[in-house]
């Protein structure tokens, strides 16, 4: 029986390390590498191609070279590539769960759940595939007649996070294969291994060669900048965050492209004085500590009614103090470690800027001595109005709590944000629940539940948060154009 080493090293070693450019794996132009690092360790796994901006131009002369004939082909048969990878992909999990965990730090049993989540894309959207519609209407006036049909965007450019590295590529690609568009894609340079893995899954399930393209690339933006820029691609959908959104949002506009912003999040954790505070607390674990809180969707801050605040941070503090921290691989562990130093800086700095401003420690509060990105899960009390982590996206393992005394005073906290992507409401009061729901300036709200997240469902924002949804029927609108033919009789 193989060690877990090799079977670690047999897996890394299984995925292709070159880029992917219409249909052919190749090395960058310029031979160069980018190393990918195991957050657990600090130690590198192996190399992969390293894109120039040459690279990334073939990438989209393929993707353009390729439309037309994709965009005709036959929408059932786009479907059955879309089911026949997630087939592939589902019965792959272990083997692409160990190679998640290895570039990304979380647990084995999270990336399991990841590949789960990922796959759901692929079967979803090989349903939608043939169920793209128009319609035909006698005009006003009885005259003539109205026609309007659905057509594919284009090519499209898109850039995807680290935090969820398969996921979130399964959740731009299959509604695009589905539409008829060609794409490149560039992953984040600290997950590429699981893109490749991807790609090589839809490259044997039958997606002809141009459809898909991967330039994985240690510099996002001068790589990417000149696709956007290109008067042939037609799309770009960005998941990252806000601030690097904005700029690609005004690159964007030259080319007047059609544009999907997924971005930062700020989730409020509402939990009222009436609601099931056994069910709260096992919901705010889900919402805070997926993915070791490095979540778009965690829950950044909690605001709980007064009169139950400190029981609920005694019992949250219980939960979290009692999980495994170690590396996702090893039996046991719970949580992994943050992706990388600056992220677990930037962690350590919000936690010492709330305490520096009278917030109360429960649990944890610390970096633990030894080789990793590891902080431990951290719950905060009596979080002051003026701490930073109230205002910005802590993407780590810390519950800020904070106590309100009505509901309306809740909803304020609540919406007291840039961003506008999810929200979570604990109460039994079906009336409140209603007009807490419609009162929050979100895209998503999870009612009673710590998971919003569902490839049926459309996963998206308001205000800084972005615009666009993905997943659900929705989804595929994204990548479809209307075009509206006048018919005269």
């Amino acid at each position: 029986m193989a060690t877990t080493q090799s079977r670690e090293a047999q897996v890394v070693d299984a995925v292709p390390k070159q880029l992917f450019v219409g249909g052919e794996w190749r090395d960058a132009a310029e031979g160069g590498t980018l190393g990918v690092e195991d957050p657990a360790t600090g130690e590198t796994l192996c190399d992969v191609a390293d894109a120039q901006v040459g690279d990334a131009v073939a990438a989209l002369d393929a993707a353009v070279e390729t439309q037309a004939e994709w965009g005709s082909h036959a929408p059932r048969e786009r479907g059955e590539i879309l089911r026949r990878a997630f087939e592939m992909l589902s019965a792959r999990a272990d083997d692409l769960a160990l190679l998640m965990t290895l570039e990304m730090g979380k647990p084995v049993a999270e990336s399991k759940a990841e590949i789960t989540y990922a796959a759901e894309f692929l079967r979803w959207f090989s349903e939608e595939a043939v169920r793209i519609a128009g319609r035909y209407q006698v005009n006003q006036t009885g005259q003539g007649r109205v026609l309007t049909m659905k057509q594919p965007v284009g090519p499209c450019i898109f850039i995807t996070p680290w935090n969820f590295p398969m996921a979130m590529g399964t959740r731009k690609i299959a509604p695009a294969v589905a539409a008829g568009c060609t794409m490149v894609i560039k992953p984040a340079k600290q997950t590429p291994l699981s893109m490749l893995a991807l790609a090589g899954i839809l490259e044997e399930a039958g997606l002809p060669g141009g459809v898909l393209n991967v330039i994985t690339a240690s510099s996002s933006g001068s790589v990417m900048e000149p696709l956007i820029r290109d008067p042939r691609a037609r799309k770009l959908s960005f998941t990252g965050s806000t601030e690097v959104g904005r700029k690609l949002m005004e690159q964007a506009s030259e080319q007047v492209l059609r544009v999907s912003m997924e971005l930062g999040g700020n989730a409020p954790f509402l939990i009222f004085e009436d609601a099931d505070l056994d069910a709260a607390v096992q919901g705010a674990m889900l919402a805070k500590m997926r993915n070791v809180g490095e979540a778009c969707t965690a829950a950044n801050r909690f605001h709980v009614a007064s009169s139950v605040a400190d029981e609920f941070a005694s019992r949250l503090a219980e939960r979290m103090g009692a999980l495994k921290l170690g590396r996702g691989t090893d039996d046991g562990v719970e949580v992994g470690p943050l992706i990388d130093a600056d992220q677990r800086a930037k962690v350590a700095e919000l936690v010492e800027d709330a305490v520096g401003k009278g917030a109360r420690t429960v649990v944890g509060g610390n970096a633990p001595d030894g080789s990793g990105y590891f902080y431990e899960p951290t719950v905060l009390a009596d979080v002051s109005d003026g701490a930073r982590l109230l205002k910005e996206e802590i993407f780590g393992p810390v519950a800020p709590v904070k106590g309100f005394s009505s509901e309306e005073e809740a909803i304020h906290w609540a919406n007291d944000t840039e961003y506008g992507l999810v929200a979570y409401v604990y109460t039994r009061d079906l009336g409140r629940a209603f007009r807490v729901a419609e009162a929050l300036e979100t895209g998503m709200v999870g009612l009673n539940q710590g998971i919003v997240s569902n490839g049926a469902a459309p996963f998206g924002g308001v205000k800084h948060s972005g615009f666009g949804r993905e997943g659900g029927p929705e989804g595929i609108e994204e990548y479809l154009e209307t075009k509206y033919v006048a018919m005269s009789l």
